[in-house]
């Protein structure tokens, strides 16, 4: 089984501090890919350090709807600079989180069409964060890409079947992360089970979403192997097949990744 976890934190509490023993169990786990995933400005230098460290690490820059209001200087120009660094692959996370609304909603709005605004003009994808914000989610999506098109994953998917079908007809990518293998996340395995394959990436959003047997622990890049053979499960696939499958879908959404 080789396997692409597109969504991690490796530089987050939790996995910092031990970090080449979590590569190292992820490695044994079959994991060759993984994204390390930025939130904030500040973590920039360090999430691409690593990528320019581990070979099969690579990295986006980008902020986090719950640090809009705390990065209004973040704008296209900038995102633009940083993500001609080789090692980066993506831009993100942003998106809207209506959840807990940390930040002002128009300032997410705002931010997330300057990220958006950096796909178009990178062609890096866009790797989007959504919760509780489906409808304004999907319409600057639609806007945006009227306005030129760019590739994106939605990441760590739990919304609704309506919302997946909309980000599958603008083009998108959907990622399934640990949380399908809680015994709550019913709707979201009823999603899951018909999403077309080469459309499908795994992730573990580490060290958040310890999936099952893991749950109470603290998340990490091994852990996707587990997620993986519950959806194969899922849908009535063999194990190995969906890792390949989706692990040739990271590749060929974060292209940067298959050119290195």
């Amino acid at each position: 089984m080789r396997l692409a976890d597109s969504h991690c934190h490796l530089n987050y509490k939790g996995l910092a501090e031990q970090q080449p023993e979590v590569l190292a169990r992820a490695r044994d786990a079959g994991v060759v890919a993984m994204l390390n995933i930025a939130t904030r400005e500040s973590e920039w230098d360090a999430v691409l350090a690593t990528a320019e460290r581990e070979p099969d690490v690579w990295a986006t820059v980008g902020i986090h709807p719950h640090e809009a209001d705390q990065h209004p200087h973040v704008d296209t120009a900038k995102l633009v600079e940083r993500a001609r660094h080789p090692r980066v692959v993506g831009i993100g996370e942003s998106g809207l989180d209506y959840y807990y609304d940390h930040s002002d909603r128009e300032r997410q709005q705002a931010s997330f069409r300057a990220h958006l605004a950096a796909c178009r003009e990178t062609q890096l994808p866009i790797v989007v964060h959504t919760r509780d914000a489906e409808e304004d989610t999907a319409a600057i999506l639609a806007d945006e890409l009227g306005k030129g098109d760019f590739p994106g994953v939605i990441h760590c998917f739990t919304a609704s079947g309506t919302f997946a079908r909309k980000a599958l007809d603008l083009g998108f990518y959907i990622s399934i992360s640990g949380i399908v293998t809680f015994k709550n996340a019913r709707d979201l395995q009823e999603t899951a089970a018909w999403l077309p394959r080469e459309r499908l990436l795994i992730e573990t959003d580490a060290p958040f979403l310890a999936p099952v047997p893991h749950r109470g622990k603290t998340g990490e890049p091994a852990f996707v192997a587990d997620t993986c053979r519950f959806l194969a499960d899922l849908r009535g696939e063999n194990p190995d097949e969906l890792a390949e499958v989706t692990r040739a879908n990271f590749h060929k959404l974060f292209a940067k990744t298959a050119a290195a």
